[in-house]
């Protein structure tokens, strides 16, 4: 049996308004097999770009499976924390 969704809210780096993707980094490992496995995928994008700016050999998830694109608001990354410690004099 395969993933089945009715439903799949993935987020994505660029998006044109055709609803081509492309992802980064982590973001590649689930989220094309999600867009492509629901019956209506709702897409949070950082930069939504013009008609024909994305390269189609970049492009991960093309648009026919995205039905809406919403622009992101808030970019933070709040997991990635800057964390030091004093260093001992030897």
């Amino acid at each position: 049996t395969w993933l089945r969704a009715d439903l799949a809210i993935i987020k994505a780096w660029k998006a044109d308004p055709a609803g081509n993707l492309v992802y980064r980094r982590t973001a590649r490992n689930f989220n094309p097999n999600m867009a492509t496995a629901a019956k209506v995928t709702v897409v949070e994008v950082e930069e939504i770009v013009e008609a024909g700016s994305l390269d189609p050999e970049a492009i991960h998830t093309p648009g026919i499976y995205v039905d809406r694109i919403v622009k992101s608001t808030i970019n933070e990354k709040r997991i990635e924390k800057l964390t030091e410690r004093k260093r001992e004099a030897v």
